[in-house]
């Protein structure tokens, strides 16, 4: 029986009534279906979606980068309209929304904290739980004369399709990969073909990553410019041989960041060895002794900077498990743990070894 009278929801959800909250420049109006103010989705992008697109790719406000939870329209969707379902990450919601230009939908869009499909399906938050609670919040099937959701293929990890079949009674189609396939996949009556199923990871895949993966690893330049800066002052020096010791200081540390959060993404599958700590450690110890040569860093100084590079690229590698296409959760957190000793114990090592390469040196001025 179809509700007749808005049901009022706390905390707030999209698809009863106009809030405060749906006052945004990606809102461009309402449906009204059955006294219920349903917003409607703008389907094409404008420059302050591209530049919050542009800052969440560089992790700036990613986390706080959000639709608010609850249903969404677009087009002229009636009863027979596809429902969709998908996370409350905004570049997600963006995505769909450009690929769907000229189509009509129901968008039913979770609560996943504003993490994306296949993080939040990791994580549970685009899951089983949140998906039922959902379609009962929205009342779903009051709008809608079928019992059919499409939801996007890297959810499967978090959604149970025979628990929400039984628990429910809606049946769930798996969709693409990429919210680009949509209107092919759904002009041919939900056939995916196998490009559609198919996630790639090619290095443009893995560059994407990057720019989040530098903004994030700052900690690794803010420790490069605390060691660059002690490296200067440590010794009697004029004020050029300080300044020429703070920048190939600040050089090195400088590289393994680069290395741990750009060069790793490039160069992954030509990488000796299988886990990824394993694979960035090998890079870090390349660089170490690379940037060891051309900074003329001395023997002391050297064997501190190639340890600490492996172990800090191989650490900063890690991160790159969470977004590969060949890598499980299981995996990743037994990597972790057998990794973290190893890296620890480099590091002190590298501390240790640059200790005495000063006090080497500051004998070596008397």
């Amino acid at each position: 029986m179809l509700s007749l009278k808005p049901v009022p929801v706390s905390p707030p959800l999209a698809g009863y009534a106009q809030l405060p909250e749906l006052k945004r420049p990606w809102i461009d109006g309402y449906l009204t279906r059955f006294l219920r103010r349903i917003p409607h989705l703008r389907t094409d992008l404008d420059w302050r979606d591209r530049l919050g697109a542009l800052a969440a790719g560089f992790s700036f406000g990613r986390g706080r980068y959000r639709v608010l939870p609850g249903l969404y329209a677009l087009g002229e969707p009636d009863a027979t309209g596809p429902v969709l379902v998908t996370a409350n990450y905004k570049l997600t919601v963006d995505l769909l929304r450009a690929a769907l230009s000229g189509l009509s939908a129901w968008l039913l869009v979770l609560d996943t904290r504003g993490v994306n499909v296949w993080c939040a399906a990791g994580k549970g938050s685009f899951g089983t739980v949140e998906l039922l609670a959902k379609l009962k919040q929205c009342a779903v099937a009051d709008l809608v004369s079928h019992r059919q959701l499409i939801l996007p293929q890297l959810g499967a990890p978090g959604v149970s399709a025979p628990a929400v079949a039984k628990q429910a009674g809606w049946r769930i189609v798996w969709g693409p990969v990429r919210a680009a396939d949509l209107p092919r996949f759904l002009a041919s009556g939900l056939n995916k073909t196998e490009a559609m199923a198919t996630v790639n990871f090619d290095m443009a895949d893995r560059l994407r990553v990057a720019p989040v993966e530098m903004v994030q690893s700052w900690p690794v330049l803010a420790a490069g410019l605390v060691l660059a800066a002690v490296a200067a002052i440590f010794g009697r020096l004029d004020f050029a041989d300080r300044l020429n010791r703070f920048v190939r200081t600040f050089l090195a540390i400088g590289g393994i960041w680069a290395s741990g959060t750009v060069l790793f993404p490039i160069l992954l599958p030509w990488l000796p060895g299988l886990a990824f700590g394993v694979k960035a450690g090998c890079l870090g110890l390349a660089w170490g002794v690379a940037g060891s040569l051309l900074l003329g860093s001395g023997p002391w100084f050297g064997a501190a900077l190639t340890l600490a590079s492996g172990a800090v690229v191989s650490f900063l590698g890690m991160n790159l498990t969470g977004a590969s296409t060949y890598t499980s959760q299981t995996g990743a957190l037994l990597e972790v743990e057998r990794s973290t000793i190893p890296q620890a114990v480099s590091l002190l090592l590298a501390a240790v070894l640059s200790i005495v390469g000063l006090l080497v040196r500051r004998g070596a001025q008397l």
